[in-house]
């Protein structure tokens, strides 16, 4: 069992026996990953930086979950299809205390072909399962059908189809409810002990990347040679430290200059590019932990020297943009996209632009992508953002052959404090769950408003308040705290501006 779950699987069963029986289902099939460890407790290691196993699950609305009414006795709240061989006793015992049943991950598809023979009702997720299932419920359905058919024809009764095909054809398209799975939204609405771990592993993760920042900058300033692969793999190394990390969220993306513009670059040890000093190096990593799972970018530049002017405009536009979606105040019932733009104005007003969406979904100790939620110019995704819902703040920008900025920070979904209460609505903001330096260097401050300069300075106050702690314990992080407390010091503010190609008025249009 998960220990930051927050909630019992059979609690979860239970409401998912419910909502089966609400929208005239029999059986809901879970075949999303994701959504069968949320659902019933588990976390695994069949797929590559996922904490998932290979399974499929069956929740029975007529189970006897414990307060279901008329509950059969004999059937289990939900049936595990999965390969027994993994499933230690800790886990079986889990299991058995939830009411799950347990099957070989094989006979998945025939048990759903005989509950829909039997005259069950399956929900399936048109979005997430295979065509193999909806084809198992059908034939299931359809070969009930034929059956009454066959009877009926005998007994010379009343059909009511002109053909055996007829009444398998529209038994089959009643026997599946085509619905998202209620198990999406639930997943993302985080309870309190899962954000509770969540923000505790960001507090950890936040101290291996200082240390990894701190022994970067000291490893270019004494001119040794690195590339993307070899600091990937260093960064890879802090982390592990935690006794509770358990493996990569996803392939680190480590671009040195113009590979940091291919925005999903991956390194390999055969073409890897080394970091060149006036280089802009741009790194989005994250890690699964135990007790919750991270996703961070920021860009550097590599090595002491002066920022290159355009750099500079292009990175301090991104923040700004970073800036603006944190800071959003929004009514309940907003979808993400109509956030979107927040971060992008910026960069709008210079002519430029970033080719992907602002803001995907994180599990909780699950995947570092998961919806329903998403902050995205794509419109259709109409999903409101609800409290408890984490996600990715990640605005950027790339220039083609040259290089790659994206500045990203995990956020939650929070209630906001407003003065007003306009309409009896409530209003909606963000709680910051990542706490990692954004690099002054590359910032032009002139291109700040003062709100935006005390922003930066405020949220660097809050990463040192969090991480200093956890380096002040260990002699080997001395020079990471030093670098934490010189990186999170005060902007100066008497910095000189600079315009983005040719567009002062726009750049500059918002300073004070």
């Amino acid at each position: 069992a998960l220990a930051n779950a927050g909630a019992p699987a059979r609690d979860k069963l239970r409401a998912l026996a419910r909502e089966c029986g609400a929208q005239g289902a029999d059986a809901l099939v879970l075949s999303a990953l994701d959504e069968v460890a949320w659902a019933l407790n588990l976390r695994g290691a069949d797929v590559p930086h996922c904490p998932v196993v290979l399974a499929y699950a069956i929740v029975r609305a007529d189970a006897s979950a414990g307060d279901n009414a008329g509950a059969d006795e004999g059937t289990p709240a939900a049936t595990l299809y999965v390969d027994e061989a993994k499933l230690g006793d800790e886990v079986r015992a889990h299991l058995e205390a939830s009411g799950v049943a347990v099957r070989p991950y094989a006979t998945a598809c025939g048990d759903l072909r005989d509950l829909a023979r039997s005259g069950a009702r399956a929900w399936l997720d048109p979005s997430t399962a295979s065509a193999a299932l909806f084809a198992a419920a059908e034939a299931g359905a359809a070969a009930r059908a034929g059956a009454a058919f066959a009877r009926a024809k005998k007994a010379r009764g009343n059909v009511g189809y002109e053909s055996k095909e007829g009444a398998e054809a529209a038994a089959a398209e009643e026997a599946v409810l085509r619905a998202p799975s209620p198990v999406a939204l639930a997943k993302a609405l985080k309870n309190d002990a899962e954000l509770a771990g969540m923000h505790a592993c960001h507090a950890r993760d936040g101290a291996a990347v200082v240390r990894f920042l701190s022994w970067l900058q000291g490893a270019v300033d004494a001119g040794e040679a690195l590339d993307e692969c070899s600091v990937a793999d260093v960064l890879e190394g802090f982390r592990a430290k935690d006794p509770l990390f358990r493996s990569l969220s996803f392939d680190t993306i480590a671009g040195a200059g113009p590979n940091g513009a291919i925005i999903h670059y991956r390194a390999e040890p055969s073409s890897c590019r080394g970091l060149r000093a006036g280089e802009l190096f741009l790194l989005d990593s994250g890690a699964q932990y135990e007790d919750g799972t991270t996703d961070v970018t920021r860009t550097v530049q590599v090595g002491s020297g002066a920022a290159d002017p355009f750099h500079s405009a292009c990175f301090t536009a991104v923040l700004k943009g970073n800036i603006a979606l944190d800071s959003a105040i929004f009514p309940e019932g907003t979808p993400g996209f109509a956030l979107d733009s927040f971060a992008r104005q910026a960069l709008w007003r210079a002519g430029l632009d970033y080719r992907h969406g602002t803001g995907h979904g994180v599990g909780a100790a699950l995947n570092v992508h998961e919806g329903p939620q998403s902050i995205s110019p794509r419109w259709g995704n109409t999903t409101p953002l609800q409290s408890g819902m984490v996600l990715s703040n990640e605005p950027g920008y790339y220039e083609d052959g040259s290089f790659g900025i994206r500045i990203e920070n995990l956020l939650v979904v929070r209630e906001a404090k407003t003065e007003h209460n306009f309409g009896g609505k409530t209003y909606l903001g963000f709680e910051r769950l990542t706490h990692i330096p954004i690099q002054k260097a590359l910032i032009d401050v002139a291109l700040l408003t003062t709100e935006e300069a005390d922003w930066v300075d405020a949220y660097h106050a809050d990463v040192y308040a969090l991480i200093a702690p956890l380096l002040e314990d260990d002699e080997e992080d001395a020079s990471a705290l030093a670098f934490l407390k010189e990186a999170t010091a005060p902007l100066d503010r008497e910095g000189q501006g600079s315009a983005i190609r040719g567009a002062p008025a726009l750049v500059g249009a918002a300073r004070e």
